[in-house]
Protein backbone atom coordinates (compact mmCIF):
# COMPACT_ATOMS: atom_id res chain seq x y z
CA UNK A 1 0.00 0.00 0.00
CA UNK A 2 1.04 3.58 -0.64
CA UNK A 3 1.15 6.69 1.55
CA UNK A 4 -0.06 10.15 0.57
CA UNK A 5 -0.65 13.69 1.77
CA UNK A 6 -2.90 16.53 0.60
CA UNK A 7 -2.77 20.15 1.76
CA UNK A 8 -5.13 23.10 1.22
CA UNK A 9 -4.79 26.43 3.00
CA UNK A 10 -2.46 29.37 3.53
CA UNK A 11 0.50 28.98 1.13
CA UNK A 12 3.42 27.06 2.64
CA UNK A 13 6.57 25.44 1.35
CA UNK A 14 6.06 21.81 0.41
CA UNK A 15 8.96 20.79 2.65
CA UNK A 16 6.96 21.91 5.70
CA UNK A 17 4.86 18.74 5.38
CA UNK A 18 6.62 16.50 2.88
CA UNK A 19 10.10 16.57 4.43
CA UNK A 20 10.36 18.40 7.77
CA UNK A 21 7.96 16.72 10.24
CA UNK A 22 9.18 13.87 12.44
CA UNK A 23 7.04 11.36 10.52
CA UNK A 24 6.98 13.20 7.20
CA UNK A 25 5.91 11.58 3.96
CA UNK A 26 9.55 11.05 3.04
CA UNK A 27 10.08 9.31 6.38
CA UNK A 28 7.01 7.18 5.67
CA UNK A 29 8.58 6.09 2.38
CA UNK A 30 11.25 4.39 4.51
CA UNK A 31 9.17 3.37 7.50
CA UNK A 32 5.38 3.53 7.40
CA UNK A 33 3.62 2.62 10.63
CA UNK A 34 0.02 1.99 9.52
CA UNK A 35 0.65 0.43 6.13
CA UNK A 36 0.78 -3.19 5.00
CA UNK A 37 4.05 -2.23 3.31
CA UNK A 38 6.55 -0.64 5.69
CA UNK A 39 8.66 0.60 2.78
CA UNK A 40 7.11 2.66 0.00
CA UNK A 41 10.04 2.94 -2.38
CA UNK A 42 8.54 2.30 -5.83
CA UNK A 43 8.54 5.92 -6.90
CA UNK A 44 6.91 9.13 -5.73
CA UNK A 45 5.20 12.24 -7.01
CA UNK A 46 4.18 15.75 -6.06
CA UNK A 47 1.57 17.96 -7.68
CA UNK A 48 0.95 21.60 -6.81
CA UNK A 49 -1.03 24.66 -7.87
CA UNK A 50 0.55 28.03 -8.46
CA UNK A 51 -0.47 30.96 -10.64
CA UNK A 52 -2.13 28.81 -13.31
CA UNK A 53 -5.22 26.60 -13.11
CA UNK A 54 -3.32 23.48 -14.20
CA UNK A 55 -1.09 21.88 -11.56
CA UNK A 56 2.63 21.34 -11.82
CA UNK A 57 3.91 17.77 -11.52
CA UNK A 58 7.17 16.08 -10.57
CA UNK A 59 7.19 12.27 -10.56
CA UNK A 60 10.08 9.86 -10.42
CA UNK A 61 10.77 6.14 -10.02
CA UNK A 62 13.48 6.59 -7.37
CA UNK A 63 12.59 6.15 -3.70
CA UNK A 64 11.57 9.50 -2.22
CA UNK A 65 14.24 9.26 0.46
CA UNK A 66 17.07 9.21 -2.10
CA UNK A 67 15.99 11.92 -4.53
CA UNK A 68 17.90 15.17 -3.96
CA UNK A 69 15.77 16.95 -6.57
CA UNK A 70 12.65 16.27 -4.52
CA UNK A 71 14.21 17.86 -1.44
CA UNK A 72 15.33 20.88 -3.47
CA UNK A 73 11.94 21.39 -5.14
CA UNK A 74 10.05 21.06 -1.86
CA UNK A 75 12.35 23.66 -0.31
CA UNK A 76 11.61 26.17 -3.08
CA UNK A 77 7.98 25.61 -4.11
CA UNK A 78 5.33 27.39 -2.09
CA UNK A 79 1.68 26.51 -2.69
CA UNK A 80 -1.80 26.82 -1.22
CA UNK A 81 -2.80 23.37 -2.49
CA UNK A 82 -0.60 20.37 -3.16
CA UNK A 83 -0.57 16.56 -3.24
CA UNK A 84 2.34 14.22 -2.45
CA UNK A 85 2.49 10.44 -2.80
CA UNK A 86 4.99 7.63 -2.17
CA UNK A 87 4.31 4.36 -3.93
CA UNK A 88 4.37 0.70 -2.97
CA UNK A 89 3.56 -1.11 -6.22
CA UNK A 90 0.87 -3.80 -6.21
CA UNK A 91 1.86 -5.80 -9.26
CA UNK A 92 2.47 -3.13 -11.90
CA UNK A 93 5.77 -1.82 -13.20
CA UNK A 94 7.90 0.76 -11.46
CA UNK A 95 7.95 3.49 -14.11
CA UNK A 96 7.24 7.19 -14.15
CA UNK A 97 3.88 6.79 -15.91
CA UNK A 98 2.66 4.68 -12.98
CA UNK A 99 3.63 7.19 -10.28
CA UNK A 100 0.96 9.29 -8.60
CA UNK A 101 -0.54 11.83 -8.61
CA UNK A 102 -2.26 11.69 -11.98
CA UNK A 103 -3.50 14.84 -13.67
CA UNK A 104 -6.08 15.77 -16.29
CA UNK A 105 -6.63 19.44 -17.04
CA UNK A 106 -7.08 21.09 -13.65
CA UNK A 107 -7.64 17.80 -11.80
CA UNK A 108 -5.15 15.93 -9.58
CA UNK A 109 -5.81 12.42 -8.31
CA UNK A 110 -3.93 9.92 -6.13
CA UNK A 111 -4.87 6.58 -4.64
CA UNK A 112 -3.90 4.06 -1.98
CA UNK A 113 -5.63 0.76 -2.57
CA UNK A 114 -6.25 -1.95 -5.11
CA UNK A 115 -8.61 -3.47 -7.61
CA UNK A 116 -8.53 -7.10 -6.49
CA UNK A 117 -7.60 -9.49 -9.27
CA UNK A 118 -6.48 -6.58 -11.44
CA UNK A 119 -4.65 -8.67 -14.02
CA UNK A 120 -7.64 -10.95 -14.52
CA UNK A 121 -10.10 -8.11 -15.18
CA UNK A 122 -7.86 -5.35 -16.49
CA UNK A 123 -9.42 -5.53 -19.95
CA UNK A 124 -12.97 -5.27 -18.56
CA UNK A 125 -12.07 -2.28 -16.38
CA UNK A 126 -10.30 -0.51 -19.22
CA UNK A 127 -13.44 -1.03 -21.30
CA UNK A 128 -15.12 1.44 -18.91
CA UNK A 129 -12.86 4.15 -20.40
CA UNK A 130 -14.36 5.64 -23.59
CA UNK A 131 -12.24 6.01 -26.73
CA UNK A 132 -12.10 9.79 -26.29
CA UNK A 133 -10.23 9.34 -23.00
CA UNK A 134 -8.36 6.11 -23.59
CA UNK A 135 -5.61 7.91 -25.51
CA UNK A 136 -4.72 9.65 -22.24
CA UNK A 137 -3.80 6.34 -20.59
CA UNK A 138 -0.02 6.12 -20.53
CA UNK A 139 0.57 3.76 -17.60
CA UNK A 140 -0.63 0.33 -16.51
CA UNK A 141 -2.04 0.88 -13.02
CA UNK A 142 -5.53 0.24 -11.77
CA UNK A 143 -5.42 3.75 -10.28
CA UNK A 144 -5.09 5.49 -13.64
CA UNK A 145 -7.84 3.29 -15.08
CA UNK A 146 -10.18 4.25 -12.22
CA UNK A 147 -9.33 7.93 -12.72
CA UNK A 148 -10.14 7.84 -16.43
CA UNK A 149 -13.29 5.78 -15.93
CA UNK A 150 -14.51 8.26 -13.33
CA UNK A 151 -13.80 11.19 -15.67
CA UNK A 152 -16.16 9.61 -18.17
CA UNK A 153 -18.86 9.60 -15.50
CA UNK A 154 -18.73 13.28 -14.59
CA UNK A 155 -15.78 13.46 -12.20
CA UNK A 156 -15.26 17.16 -12.82
CA UNK A 157 -18.92 18.03 -12.17
CA UNK A 158 -19.85 15.75 -9.26
CA UNK A 159 -16.87 13.81 -7.89
CA UNK A 160 -18.67 11.75 -5.20
CA UNK A 161 -21.31 10.58 -7.66
CA UNK A 162 -18.75 9.78 -10.37
CA UNK A 163 -16.58 7.82 -7.93
CA UNK A 164 -19.58 5.92 -6.52
CA UNK A 165 -20.71 4.97 -10.04
CA UNK A 166 -17.21 3.87 -11.05
CA UNK A 167 -16.72 1.77 -7.92
CA UNK A 168 -20.08 0.12 -8.50
CA UNK A 169 -19.15 -0.84 -12.06
CA UNK A 170 -15.75 -2.17 -11.01
CA UNK A 171 -17.23 -4.17 -8.15
CA UNK A 172 -19.76 -5.70 -10.56
CA UNK A 173 -16.96 -6.78 -12.91
CA UNK A 174 -15.06 -8.33 -10.00
CA UNK A 175 -18.14 -10.30 -8.95
CA UNK A 176 -18.73 -11.53 -12.50
CA UNK A 177 -15.15 -12.81 -12.54
CA UNK A 178 -15.59 -14.46 -9.11
CA UNK A 179 -12.70 -12.48 -7.65
CA UNK A 180 -12.46 -12.87 -3.90
CA UNK A 181 -9.82 -10.21 -3.29
CA UNK A 182 -11.03 -6.82 -2.08
CA UNK A 183 -11.64 -3.58 -3.91
CA UNK A 184 -10.03 -0.91 -1.76
CA UNK A 185 -10.31 2.78 -2.52
CA UNK A 186 -8.67 5.38 -0.30
CA UNK A 187 -7.97 8.38 -2.53
CA UNK A 188 -7.77 12.14 -2.88
CA UNK A 189 -8.97 14.38 -5.70
CA UNK A 190 -8.83 18.12 -6.29
CA UNK A 191 -9.77 20.60 -8.98
CA UNK A 192 -7.47 23.28 -7.55
CA UNK A 193 -10.19 24.72 -5.33
CA UNK A 194 -11.83 21.85 -3.46
CA UNK A 195 -10.38 18.64 -2.04
CA UNK A 196 -12.32 15.38 -1.93
CA UNK A 197 -10.89 12.51 0.13
CA UNK A 198 -12.43 9.03 -0.09
CA UNK A 199 -12.15 6.03 2.24
CA UNK A 200 -13.99 2.87 1.19
CA UNK A 201 -13.37 -0.86 0.77
CA UNK A 202 -15.52 -3.82 -0.25
CA UNK A 203 -14.24 -5.86 2.70
CA UNK A 204 -14.77 -3.13 5.31
CA UNK A 205 -11.02 -2.84 5.82
CA UNK A 206 -10.12 0.37 3.96
CA UNK A 207 -6.64 1.84 4.17
CA UNK A 208 -6.19 4.44 6.88
CA UNK A 209 -6.97 8.11 6.26
CA UNK A 210 -6.78 11.08 8.65
CA UNK A 211 -7.34 14.81 8.54
CA UNK A 212 -6.22 17.79 10.59
CA UNK A 213 -8.12 21.04 10.22
CA UNK A 214 -7.68 24.55 11.60
CA UNK A 215 -8.96 27.98 10.58
CA UNK A 216 -6.44 28.40 7.77
CA UNK A 217 -5.58 24.89 6.59
CA UNK A 218 -6.63 21.31 5.97
CA UNK A 219 -4.18 18.40 5.84
CA UNK A 220 -5.27 14.92 4.73
CA UNK A 221 -2.82 12.05 5.26
CA UNK A 222 -2.56 8.28 5.12
CA UNK A 223 -1.08 8.41 8.59
CA UNK A 224 -0.22 11.30 10.94
CA UNK A 225 3.01 13.10 10.09
CA UNK A 226 3.85 14.12 13.66
CA UNK A 227 3.48 12.93 17.24
CA UNK A 228 0.42 15.07 18.06
CA UNK A 229 -2.02 12.21 17.55
CA UNK A 230 -4.85 13.99 19.35
CA UNK A 231 -4.98 16.60 16.55
CA UNK A 232 -5.68 14.02 13.84
CA UNK A 233 -9.14 12.67 13.18
CA UNK A 234 -9.82 9.48 11.22
CA UNK A 235 -12.04 9.71 8.17
CA UNK A 236 -14.73 7.09 8.88
CA UNK A 237 -14.85 4.02 6.63
CA UNK A 238 -17.35 4.39 3.80
CA UNK A 239 -17.04 8.17 3.71
CA UNK A 240 -16.05 11.07 1.51
CA UNK A 241 -14.61 14.28 3.00
CA UNK A 242 -15.19 17.49 1.05
CA UNK A 243 -13.38 20.72 1.87
CA UNK A 244 -12.99 24.04 0.05
CA UNK A 245 -10.68 26.80 1.28
CA UNK A 246 -12.32 28.86 3.99
CA UNK A 247 -15.00 26.26 4.70
CA UNK A 248 -15.03 23.42 7.17
CA UNK A 249 -14.63 19.84 6.04
CA UNK A 250 -17.90 17.99 5.47
CA UNK A 251 -18.20 14.21 5.77
CA UNK A 252 -20.79 12.23 3.84
CA UNK A 253 -21.48 8.56 3.18
CA UNK A 254 -19.88 6.94 0.13
CA UNK A 255 -21.41 3.78 -1.32
CA UNK A 256 -20.90 2.28 -4.79
CA UNK A 257 -23.81 2.86 -7.15
CA UNK A 258 -24.59 -0.62 -8.45
CA UNK A 259 -25.42 -0.91 -12.16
Amino acid sequence: MCRFLAYHGTPIYLEDLVASPSHSLIQQSIHAVESRSETNGDGFGIGWYGERPRPGLYREIHPAWSDENLISICGQVRSHLFFAHVRAATGTATMRANCHPFSAGKLLFMHNGQVGGWRAIRRQIEALIPDALYGSRIGTTDTEALFLAAQARGLEDDPPRAIAETLGLVQAEMERANIGAALRFTAALTDGETIWAFRWASDNAPATLYYNQSDDRLIVVSEPIDERRDEWRAVPPGSVLTAAHGRGAVLAALAPARP
